[in-house]
């Protein structure tokens, strides 16, 4: 009976908790499921790109450069003496073959006079000789003189005529000596301060100089290339194939750089380097009608080596490495970032011209290129027509 008992009860016990069970199994069935949503794909980053082309363009080379003059003389004295005159405003525009100083001549008026007077007694003297040359002629026919009394008139005769010419050189020099008493300007330029006034004495052998007169259209200007530079081949190149090549000069104020109004021409190249500096010298001549070119002015040189067809990369597009290498981004075809290394000739504008690394037809990241990776799938929109697009928003607002 108590065995009947204990298994009624086991059996009751395991349909409760049947019940309960089946139970719970319906109400989680009803609730909803709490799971996560999957993510949605991250949007692909947009940048804004340039499809390369080979454009032409003139090469420039930029040089620094200094203003020499283009002709320029120093004045000094050639006779001794005391200035009595200067005869020209200190700063001015003087003509070759004007007078600037006056030297004392009283005493070289004087040697001129006493030369003059030795010609006149040298050429009476030569008179004397000739007419006696002539009597003894006669007489030597007839034998009334010695051969010896003839050959000795005949050798006065010869020296009074070298009297003569010794009594006219030295005039010739008195003259010249009273001639440069008048100091006159050898060029024709712009003359400096006067270093001596009236009253001075000056020697024909002084280091010092009495003015300077410096010729200021043209002036020259000297550039220094190095030798190691790729661009002198090319100017020897282009010189022997033009007989010039054009130079424009950029004049640095204070806040600015101003293009000169004139255009000047690169006439010589130095054959030479100089081996403590490793450079060598260019030399143009430029025309400097209003005087704004002065010896001695700093200035930047620009020369139009000629047309050529290149590839442009914008500066702003590009990146540099610690190691000094420049790289860029570009875009597959495929859509992908590619990184490339690239070599750079030199500036044009804001651009650099591409040696090596990018090809025509390359899709180049000019904006954007921060925020995206090598690898990375991207949307591209065209650089320049979104530069317009902003341009033309700005001006509508």
């Amino acid at each position: 009976m108590k065995k009947l008992l204990f298994t009624f009860t086991l059996l009751c016990g395991i349909g409760a908790v049947s019940f309960y069970t089946l139970g719970s199994f319906a109400q989680d069935k009803e609730k909803p499921s709490s799971a996560a949503p999957a993510t949605p794909p991250k949007p692909v980053q947009e940048v804004a790109t340039l499809h390369l082309k080979t454009q032409q363009i003139t090469r420039q080379r930029s040089l620094p450069g200094r203003v020499t003059a283009f002709r320029q003389s120093v004045v000094r004295p050639q006779v001794a003496g005391i200035i009595t005159k200067r005869m020209f405003e200190e700063g001015a525009e003087v003509k070759k073959g004007q007078q600037l100083y006056q030297i004392d001549d009283t005493r070289y008026r004087a040697v001129l006079s006493s030369a003059v007077a030795d010609l006149k007694s040298a050429q009476a003297n030569l008179k004397a000789v000739k007419a006696r040359t002539a009597r003894y002629k006669e007489l030597i026919k007839v034998n009334a003189i010695s051969r010896q009394e003839y050959d000795d008139v005949v050798a006065g005769l010869d020296q009074a005529q070298a009297a003569i010419g010794v009594a006219q050189a030295n005039v010739d020099l008195a003259k010249v000596d009273v001639g440069y008493t008048k100091v006159y300007a050898p060029i024709s330029g712009r003359i400096s301060r006067s270093v001596v006034t009236e009253g001075a004495l000056v020697t024909a052998n002084q280091t010092q100089e009495l003015a300077t007169i410096t010729a200021l259209d043209p002036v020259y200007i000297d550039m220094q290339q190095s030798a190691g530079d790729q661009t002198v081949m090319e100017l020897h190149a282009e010189l022997s194939r033009n007989s010039s090549i054009p130079v424009h000069l950029m004049l640095e104020s204070k806040n600015s750089a101003n293009v000169y109004a004139h255009t000047g021409e690169l006439k010589f190249s130095e054959v030479t380097m100089d081996q403590s500096t490793g450079a060598t010298t260019l030399r143009a001549v430029m025309p400097n009608p209003d005087g704004h070119l002065l010896p001695g002015m700093f200035v930047r040189a620009v020369l139009d080596l000629g047309q050529e067809e290149v590839l442009l990369v914008p500066q702003r597009a590009t990146t540099r490495t610690a190691q000094g290498d420049v790289k860029v981004l570009i875009v597959d075809s495929e859509g992908m970032v590619q990184q490339r290394s690239i070599k750079v000739d030199s500036a044009y504008e804001d651009n650099w011209i591409v040696v090596n690394g990018l090809e025509a037809g390359d899709e180049l990241i000019v904006e954007g290129y921060q925020k995206v990776r090598e690898g990375q799938p991207v949307k591209t929109v065209d650089w320049q027509s979104k530069a317009t697009t902003n341009v033309a928003s700005v001006e509508t607002i």
